[in-house]
């Protein structure tokens, strides 16, 4: 009965703490790109998303890998065979990556706070995608363990499950291009009429 209790919150620990990873660094991302902005739209926008990372990581995000990890320990003492296994072996490996990513987002955060961080939206932009892959990876090896995919069917649905993260991620660039683009023509025309000549007085 353990075993199932376990595995329940678990899972429930899984999905918030990928809810929170998934978040914190879109919150860096919009949080560099604030210190464009003029003052005071600057100062406040920073200061509200301090705010919002510091609640997500330490309510939402640290808890739901404390909760992951530990009923993961209570799944590994109820079944110990599955240390012994490769696939077990191979999970543990990249649940070690994303650890270290979670707390280098802790370290990213404090950076920002700081004024210190050295990361631009763009590189925060691929960054973001490191907690997806590690997920898929993670997921493949819990539900095929030591057996790999061999048959056409399958391997078509994960093509075409990269295939849309693709074009969700070019499509996505696509409106961050435009948006640009936009204000860049915006801040052109502005730029255009401060400059047109005042008529002459009579």
């Amino acid at each position: 009965m353990a075993y199932y209790w376990f595995k329940a919150f678990h899972i429930i620990g899984v999905v918030v703490w990928f809810a929170g990873l998934f978040y914190l660094v879109r919150l860096f991302i919009y949080h560099v790109e604030a210190e464009a902005e003029p003052e005071p739209a600057s100062g406040i926008l920073k200061a509200q998303y301090e705010l919002m990372e510091k609640r997500l990581y330490r309510i939402i995000t640290t808890p739901g890998m404390v909760v992951t990890v530990a009923m993961a320990i209570g799944l590994l003492v109820t079944n110990p065979d599955w240390l012994k296994q490769g696939w077990m072996h191979a999970k543990l490996g990249f649940v070690a990556l994303l650890l270290f990513y979670h707390h280098y987002c802790g370290r990213l955060m404090k950076q920002l706070w700081r004024g210190e961080c050295k990361w631009n939206s763009k590189q925060l932009r691929a960054l973001n995608e490191a907690p997806t892959l590690l997920l898929v990876v993670i997921v493949m090896l819990v539900i095929f363990k030591n057996n790999l995919p061999t048959d056409t069917t399958t391997w078509l649905v994960a093509g075409l499950t990269v295939f849309m993260a693709a074009t969700i991620q070019l499509y996505a660039r696509k409106r961050r291009l435009d948006q640009e683009r936009q204000q860049l023509s915006a801040t052109s025309t502005d730029d255009a009429v401060d400059k047109t000549p005042e008529p002459a007085q009579g």
